[in-house]
């Protein structure tokens, strides 16, 4: 068997929703809408047969939620998304291992309801959430309890990136170009929010908790270096603010918590990033994903089935990893 541990879908239901909504989304409905497999299963379950013997695991793509609705409308997003993705579960067992539950995170306390209803009662096998809630990094204070509240129902974390072109690669400019917000910007991005959680004592307070990285952990493996030794003297480039305690408050080396995260493989079938990160996270933290169905199933799996592995660590990361994982 092969799990895809990172793929998309939009709910017909959330879709329906979202149309009600779209004077308010922009082209974000349009784009949804033209990306036909992510709601058209005729089409996505042909693509899918791409690759024998493979299975699913579906969550909402972007943008994240707290980006398209308020609060009253992203936890209702929310539930119908969650409940929609519990029914194709249990509809197409043979093509969906499961769902990643929809949180709206701007509201942590509603977040903790919706992940526990989604995990005890729809059967979810964890989370999807994004690198910050509306430009708010998740090593804020008010975010903590929802961290506890997933290590106690012990449900991994998919932790997705999010930004758009409105974030400028440079000061003079109004907005990012050539998709550079895409193509470095999610990397970036994900490579912060993992930074940020190390430095805020995550791990510390929840040393079993599981959290899948997208894109292979986006810069983390490559920059282990700068990360390991050239963080040792944190605090030493800045001036205005006192770092001085944040390693010391940590109860390991810094670097030994990025290698607490999982990594998975949807590099759009390029295999050279996914073997860094092999090296780096150690194959029981690597799993197999293509980012179905805006990444390539099949260039992806024909990436992973031709590395130079042995093939008990190719059968870790196409399937043992993610079943232990969704404990399946």
């Amino acid at each position: 068997m092969v799990i895809d541990l990172y793929t998309h879908l939009a709910p017909r239901s959330f879709l329906d929703r979202m149309v009600v909504l779209a004077p308010k989304l922009g082209n974000i409905v349009n784009r949804l809408l033209s990306v036909k497999p992510l709601s058209d299963l005729d089409i996505r379950f042909r693509d899918m047969d791409s690759v024998p013997d493979y299975r699913q695991l579906i969550s909402l793509p972007n943008p994240a939620l707290e980006e398209i609705g308020d609060a009253q409308t992203g936890p209702e997003l929310a539930r119908l998304a969650n409940d929609e993705m519990a029914e194709l579960c249990q509809r197409h067992p043979d093509r969906f291992v499961g769902f990643a539950a929809a949180v709206y995170l701007a509201d942590v306390d509603g977040a903790i309801r919706e992940a526990q209803r989604a995990v005890t009662q729809l059967g979810a096998k964890g989370v999807l959430i994004y690198n910050h809630v509306a430009g708010h990094p998740l090593d804020e204070p008010q975010f903590r309890p929802f961290f506890s509240a997933m290590a106690e129902l012990n449900r991994p974390i998919w932790l997705h990136p999010t930004r758009n072109a409105s974030m400028s690669d440079y000061a003079a400019e109004e907005k990012s170009r050539f998709e550079m917000w895409w193509c470095f910007g999610w990397p970036y991005d994900t490579s912060v929010a993992m930074a940020r959680l190390v430095f805020d004592g995550l791990f510390d307070r929840h040393p079993d908790l599981q959290i899948i990285t997208h894109h292979a952990g986006g810069m983390i493996p490559f920059f282990d270096g700068r990360i390991g030794p050239g963080m040792d003297v944190l605090g030493a480039r800045t001036s205005d603010e006192d770092y001085s305690g944040i390693l010391p408050g940590l109860k390991k080396p810094h670097l030994d918590y990025f290698k607490m995260f999982y990594g998975d493989t949807a590099m759009f079938g390029a295999t050279n990033g996914v073997k860094c990160a092999l090296d780096f996270f150690g194959p029981e933290k690597i799993v197999f994903a293509t980012d179905a169905p805006l990444g390539p199933i099949a260039k992806t799996y024909k990436g992973i089935a031709a590395m130079d592995v042995a093939d008990d660590v190719k059968a870790a990361i196409l399937h043992g990893n993610a079943a232990r994982l969704l404990r399946l």
